[in-house]
């Protein structure tokens, strides 16, 4: 599959988690149809808590939801939280999950970083936010700062197809002869124009590094990238030298305040190279940045998952959305320039660490490891990762067939031709799969899966149903009133007693067909 440029897009940029997260609820929300979810991390916090009760509105309404979760991003979640939503059909995946080491976690390569949503083929989402209290300005001190976009138009429909094509069972198959595809060039530019890009381990292995290569080729006045995790690659750094060699105002945002202290330490092995060749690195140092975006001169710009580092580059699933567009560009413009003057200070050439014999032997390792990474990487013998469905839970059966139950009373009948009677079979309890809870032809059942009272002669909802007992049916009422006192007495059984009319009570629900 390969994308093309899309015109007619109305796209608009997201900061931070308090203008993200209510955009994502309020679509998932108005949905009809389809919700397809795909993000790295997903707590159960509040923002996670926020995201499972808007999914499961949707679901139980009968919407369909997809949802892919990293195995590393997010191995945390409890089996009540994911199971509430496989009940509701909520069709739940972790991608590649991986069991801890003395309490660590080794599925740390080849990750699904990716972050999109897309709704009913209209509206979609895409960028670096993932779903945590993290992302909230009212976090704290460590309050991430980062960004996504909502999109309508055309381009939707292009990443709608992307998330279809990688479902298990629909992916392309990979041809040898067809490794690479070349930046996709815009041949009319104009106005509202998107591509998605995205970068996997078979034929798009380096197409966002690719675009990010051409920009700075084909920048003239500026170019502005804020990325939370920076080691590129040698051609990167090369390219980002040569624009500014040729007169182009180059800056670059990083880490000031890293979440991970080796974050900062390899960024800055990178300082000497990059300012000695006109290149203004500046550190945010008002919170984590965790932004990807980047833009040029007065049109072009990118926000996506795709950090620039060797992770992203060389083994993880990323997507980006290339934009053409004079007003966003203006937009994200206006957000970088206002981190750089309130909260980066700019390195200069008294901060940078002084040159010896260890830092240059140092830095020329680094560059070299930095160039032949992503062909290293190529060798390694590594599994292919796989996609984990979660099933919806499936609960015990209950054995006794003489216990006290509820006020809520189960009956059977019979249905022949001696007429109408109670099953003089014991009676048990089977859990009833989700597909077959149905009040009426056609209909799903929107709970969680309900149980049905089965005789001995038939087990009526199983999927191999025995032909033995051809007229039983199963009947759950929907509400009783209060038992009588006379047959409190009585321990619920299967085979109950008629009341003194004669006849059992009559207020029932089908369920099973």
């Amino acid at each position: 599959m390969k994308c093309s440029w899309q015109e007619g897009n109305r796209i608009t940029l997201l900061v931070n988690g308090d203008e993200y997260y209510p955009a994502v609820f309020k679509a998932i929300d108005n949905a009809q149809q389809k919700v397809i979810l795909e993000t790295f991390i997903w707590f159960e916090d509040n923002v996670g808590k926020q995201l499972h009760s808007v999914l499961l509105r949707a679901a139980q309404r009968g919407v369909k939801i997809e949802v892919l979760l990293d195995g590393y991003g997010s191995p945390d979640l409890s089996d009540a939280f994911v199971n509430e939503l496989t009940a509701a059909g909520v069709v739940f995946r972790y991608y590649d999950p991986g069991p801890r080491l003395f309490g660590m976690r080794t599925n740390l390569f080849r990750r699904m970083h990716r972050k999109i949503v897309v709704v009913d083929e209209t509206v979609a989402f895409v960028g670096g936010i993932n779903y945590s209290a993290e992302h909230m300005s009212d976090y704290g001190p460590e309050a991430k700062q980062d960004y996504a976009i909502r999109i309508e138009g055309p381009v939707v429909q292009d990443i709608l197809l992307f998330e279809l094509e990688n479902l298990p069972g629909k992916e392309a198959v990979r041809r040898w002869w067809r490794r690479r595809h070349r930046p996709e060039e815009n041949r009319k530019p104009g106005e509202a124009q998107a591509l998605f890009v995205w970068r996997d381990n078979g034929e798009h292995r380096d197409d966002i590094e690719r675009h990010y290569l051409k920009m700075l080729a084909n920048a003239k006045r500026e170019v502005i990238i804020a990325n939370a995790y920076f080691f590129p690659g040698y051609r990167l750094l090369h390219a980002m030298r040569n624009a500014a060699r040729r007169g182009v105002r180059v800056k670059l945002i990083v880490q000031g305040e890293p979440d991970m202290p080796i974050v900062k330490v390899g960024a800055r092995l990178l300082y000497n190279y990059l300012v000695k060749g006109g290149v203004q690195i500046y550190e945010y140092r008002r919170r984590p940045l965790h932004g990807k975006v980047a833009l040029m001169d007065d049109h072009w710009a990118t926000v996506g998952s795709s950090n620039l580092d060797p992770l992203s580059l060389s083994l993880n699933l990323e997507a980006n959305l290339i934009i053409h567009d004079r007003v966003f560009n203006q937009t994200l413009r206006d957000n970088l320039n206002g981190l750089i003057a309130r909260d980066c200070q700019r390195i200069d050439k008294t901060m940078l660490p002084k040159r010896n014999w260890w830092r240059l032997g140092v830095s020329v390792m680094a560059f070299h490891f930095l160039r032949h990474f992503p062909a290293w990487v190529g060798w390694l013998p590594a599994h292919t990762p796989r996609l984990a469905r979660v099933s919806p839970p499936v609960q015990p059966e209950i054995e006794t067939q003489d216990r006290v139950e509820s006020p809520t009373r189960w009956d059977l009948r019979v249905r022949g031709p001696a007429g109408r009677g109670l099953c003089p079979a014991p009676l048990r309890r089977v859990p009833v799969p989700i597909e077959r809870c149905v009040n009426s032809p056609g209909r799903r059942w929107s709970g969680s899966p309900r149980r049905a009272l089965v005789c001995g002669h038939a087990e009526w909802f199983l999927p191999a149903p025995a032909p033995s007992c051809p007229q039983l049916t199963a009947r759950v009422p929907a509400a009783r009133p209060p038992v009588p006192a006379q047959d409190r007495s009585q321990p619920e059984t299967g085979n109950r007693r008629p009341n003194r009319a004669g006849h059992t009570p009559a207020h029932f629900v089908t369920v099973g067909g």
